[in-house]
């Protein structure tokens, strides 16, 4: 017989192919969602960074950004920098709220941000009514979160310090936003002359100074960067550039990020699976189809070609929806995130992300829909018709070659196009040799189960001879309930340590208030004022400075190529404090503490975890620019530092002697014994010291413990899409044996078993495999959650393991419940159509 050309097989193709794509719909679903994830992932991620990449000079608030706390830029330095382009300088720090003037309603804390006259260099500051124009003395902007809470509109009065100001306006959009990190309070901004009336700055008060720089346009501003960083060296200033505008916001993006190409992987490869079991059920279904076309003198080509065709038009179907579905995806993901993401990025479509990732799904339909498809190809008539009796699973060398070559050109554009090209490679080769490996368990599982001796029970005999009979599903069905329930055990592993991480934000013994911004001397006035008040309440005052490491063992930070990771010591500036004793919540682990009378060269304390990563000891030297001044002192102690306690916990510690001279404030922390204390010993506080601020324990615990709901809700949220895709590779598993066990059922039957039998065995068989695998998953699915946790996201790892085993025993009930749903329809088949299939 000639051989068919391309028309004739899509002829018989497309007559053949059922309009409900029946047989094909789960590689559709497998397909479907693995790209849509993809293209989503993708999708959101350029998104993201697109907008920060385009904002980014808005996001700064200019091309350079020099920052510095506790101080002001001094006049000779301003002149040189102003030289290089136009400048704006913004001064911000919280501070505490008066409503109307007087002290008679409750305060709000606050962030004040005092603006000049050149500021924004870049955007807009939007506001609800009216245009921006630099502000009197006497007026002040608010944003809309303080309005709510303090029951204010324009027109208002309000009072900061010893100054009144009336509301000109409402802020709409404040442009660098982003850029000033996290807040403890709402917004409000006035001019440097209203902030120099409040009486708010003070020496030693805390307050961050930015100036930042728009360049003439093709100024290079990493290159001037570079240049201001090594020039003012021992100034101990911070510096960032328009390409680096966010650093704590890039580093979230790419954590998230490194998640995301994790979810994307494994469902990548999940979907895959999903496919190779979704062809093999519809070439076992066509079996007679392929026998006949044979017979009538059908070539393998022949055959390959029609097949290919139906499974090709499928597969371009799901991948076209996942690209649609995956490119519609961002602004919904977007506005389901909420405040979680740092920008809000409108409507674009991608072309890479969404070639990617149709790329990605043209080579995972191509790698898992050739194998079965060659078996299909190469077998013998005789053979086809007696595949559920005596199944073949040879795979012929060319098909091999083609497969091999779609594996290492999937494995290239995933190298080629991620963003961290090791994390990808070592997430390939985890998912691959958790795949090996569950596919060595099922191998083992029928070589187990041939080998044990009959057991006197006959459904648990019949379900270990299902588990070694010929067309026998094992390893998939080990594959995909292997992957079920690791994923179940990886949410929920998830799931209870970030739920532990929020508890551990309330603390037993956390203190009520925080006090900011003392005058450095009123610690007695201090005291004696909440004797008076609260004879029982608990006390704690700490100087504070703020401190930036710029050398350490003869090195000088400015000069790294790269920061030793985990060293965030290093990162900008730093709280520091000076003590005669040991603080509260430390433990010395080496070296000892100083005398309380010490009076000598400098001497410093350090956080042992940070001096590991940054491989100093007691006796070395570590360098601090502290008020623009460098302090180089030795190394004393090193402290492991119970953190989770929420009281002052400072990373450098120095000797009383070496600061104490220093223009500083106090700060302290109040613990009450009765909560509802709290709001009396706030006015009064406030009374006596007008420019401190007060903290309220319970408002920041609300926020953190807000942002790590939505964290949570958004890590389940994009896992669960690999959890579909995993529950439809087992439903995959089951449709690939639906004939074998219906030819099963049907002998069965007529040998007198009854439908609760029959179902009985497959539960015990479902459950013995199961039963294995649980261990397994739950070593698998824990190592997995552990690196998300721990690795990804800093967290500390407390899983519940109640919660996670409860999890494990659901997830091994749904898809017993799955198996057995898929085996229901069995039951009714009549014995005449099941055997004339034979």
């Amino acid at each position: 017989m000639t051989p068919l050309g391309w028309g004739a097989s899509w002829r018989i193709a497309r007559r053949d192919l059922h309009a409900g794509f029946r047989g094909l719909r789960l590689l559709f679903v497998c397909l479907f969602l693995g790209v849509m994830t993809l293209a989503a992932i993708g999708s959101l991620t350029s998104a993201i960074t697109g907008e920060i990449s385009a904002r980014g000079q808005m996001i700064l608030g200019g091309d350079v950004e020099i920052a510095m706390t506790q101080r002001v830029m001094d006049a000779r330095d301003q002149q040189a920098i102003t030289r290089l382009g136009r400048m704006s300088e913004t001064v911000r720090l919280r501070a505490m709220v008066h409503k109307g003037g007087g002290l008679e309603a409750p305060p709000l804390l606050t962030e004040l941000k005092g603006v000049d006259d050149a500021y924004p260099l870049y955007g807009t500051l939007a506001l609800q009514h009216g245009r921006y124009a630099p502000l009197a003395a006497d007026r002040i902007l608010i944003s809309p979160a303080l309005a709510e809470r303090m029951a204010i509109g324009v027109g208002d009065a309000l009072r900061y310090g010893t100054a009144d100001f009336t509301v000109a306006a409402i802020i709409a959009d404040e442009p660098d936003r982003v850029g000033e990190g996290f807040t403890l309070g709402p917004v409000a901004i006035v001019s440097m002359d209203g902030l120099d009336r409040t009486g708010l700055i003070q020496p030693g008060s805390l307050y961050r100074a930015k100036y930042r720089l728009r360049l003439p346009a093709g100024a290079d501003a990493q290159a001037l960067r570079e240049r201001l960083e090594k020039r003012y060296v021992e100034q101990g200033w911070e510096y960032k550039d328009r390409e680096r505008a966010a650093p704590g916001t890039n580093r979230f993006i790419e954590n998230m990020g490194q998640f995301l190409l994790l979810i994307g992987l494994a469902a990548l490869v999940i979907a895959g699976i999903g496919v190779s079991n979704g062809v093999a059920s519809y070439l076992a279904i066509k079996r007679g189809a392929l026998a006949t076309f044979k017979v009538l003198g059908a070539t393998s080509a022949d055959i390959q070609r029609i097949y290919l065709l139906q499974i090709g038009v499928v597969a371009g179907l799901a991948i076209l929806a996942g690209l649609v579905a995956g490119a519609l995806s961002p602004p919904l993901l977007v506005w389901a995130a909420g405040d979680m993401l740092p920008v809000a990025p409108g409507f674009h479509l991608y072309p890479l992300p969404l070639a990617t990732s149709a790329a990605y799904g043209l080579l995972i339909a191509l790698i898992f829909t050739l194998p079965p498809l060659a078996r299909a190809r190469t077998e013998p008539v005789a053979a086809i018709l007696r595949t559920l009796v005596d199944g073949r699973r040879r795979i012929d060398r060319h098909t091999l070659a083609l497969v091999g070559g779609a594996i290492a050109l999937l494995v290239a554009v995933v190298l080629l196009t991620a963003r961290t090209p090791m994390f990808a490679a070592a997430m390939l080769g985890a998912i691959t040799a958790t795949l090996l490996l569950l596919l060595a368990m099922g191998q083992g599982i029928k070589w187990l189960a041939r080998r044990m001796p009959h057991a006197r029970r006959p459904l648990l005999r019949l379900a270990l001879a299902n588990l070694h009979r010929p067309g026998a599903q094992t390893a998939a069905l080990t594959v995909a309930l292997g992957l079920a329930l690791t994923l179940f055990v990886t949410l929920a592993a998830i799931q209870t340590s970030i739920q532990a991480e929020i508890g551990r934000t309330v603390p037993k013994q956390a203190p009520n208030l925080f006090i900011l911004d003392m005058p450095a001397g009123a610690e007695a006035q201090f005291r004696a004022l909440m004797a008076r008040r609260v004879p029982a309440a608990k006390l704690n005052v700490v100087p504070i400075l703020r401190g930036t490491v710029t050398g350490y063992s003869g090195k000088r930070v400015a000069d790294l190529k790269e920061k030793p990771e985990g060293a965030w010591i290093l990162r900008g500036e730093r709280g520091v404090t000076y003590s005669a004793t040991l603080p509260e919540g430390s433990e010395i682990v080496e070296g000892r503490w100083w005398s309380r009378d010490y009076v000598g060269p400098p001497l410093v304390s350090l956080d042992a975890d940070q001096a590991k990563a940054l491989d100093i000891w007691v006796g070395d030297r570590i360098t601090v620019s502290i008020l623009g001044r460098e302090i180089e002192a030795r190394v004393a102690s090193l402290r492991k530092i119970n953190w989770d306690t929420m009281g002052f916990n400072y990373v450098m510690v120095f000797s009383p002697s070496t600061l104490a001279s220093a223009p500083h404030s106090l700060t302290a922390t109040i613990s009450l014994p009765d909560k509802r204390q709290e709001q009396a010993v706030t006015s009064a506080l406030l009374a006596s010291f007008p420019g401190a601020s007060v903290i309220e324990v319970g408002q920041v615990i609300g926020q953190v413990s807000g942002l790590l709901d939505q964290m949570s809700g958004a890590i389940l949220a994009a896992a669960s899409v690999t959890v579909l895709a995993g529950v439809a590779v087992l439903i995959g598993a089951i449709a690939a044996g639906r004939q074998s066990r219906s030819y099963d059922s049907v002998v069965l039957k007529l040998l007198g078993a009854t439908r609760g039998q029959i179902l009985g065995a497959q539960a015990l068989e479902y459950g013995v495999l199961a039963g294995l695998l649980a261990l397994v998953a739950l070593l698998l699915g824990g190592a997995a959650a552990w690196y998300v946790v721990v690795q990804l996201f800093s967290f500390g790892w407390a899983p519940d393991w109640g919660v996670v085993l409860a999890t494990l025993a659901g997830g091994a009930v749904l898809t017993l419940g799955i198996g057995l749903a898929g085996s229901i329809p069995l039951m009714s088949v009549r014995p005449a159509r099941a055997l004339r299939q034979l």
